[in-house]
């Protein structure tokens, strides 16, 4: 599984990227992988709004609210399937 993190590195992007890198390690989604893209061109492909998450290309997440920490364990036990 691919999971992006879209942001250019403010504090409520930086709180989703370390509550994306928790949720994953607390599921032992081994296979998981979480590129951190603060690169405007690339965020502006998937979103408009940041903070985004993005799993296997498909937008999960975008601006605020934040979503929790359950939250986001719901979305990627969703997305594994």
């Amino acid at each position: 599984m691919k999971i992006k993190v879209l942001g250019p590195g403010c504090k409520n992007c930086e709180t989703l990227h370390k509550a994306t890198l928790a949720a994953v390690e607390e599921l032992g989604m081994s296979d998981a992988y979480v590129e951190y893209v603060k690169d405007i061109s690339e965020i502006s492909k998937y979103i408009m709004a940041t903070p985004g998450l993005v799993v296997d290309e498909v937008v999960v997440h975008e601006g605020k609210p934040l979503p929790t920490a359950g939250k986001i364990k719901k979305i990627l036990q969703k997305a594994k399937g």
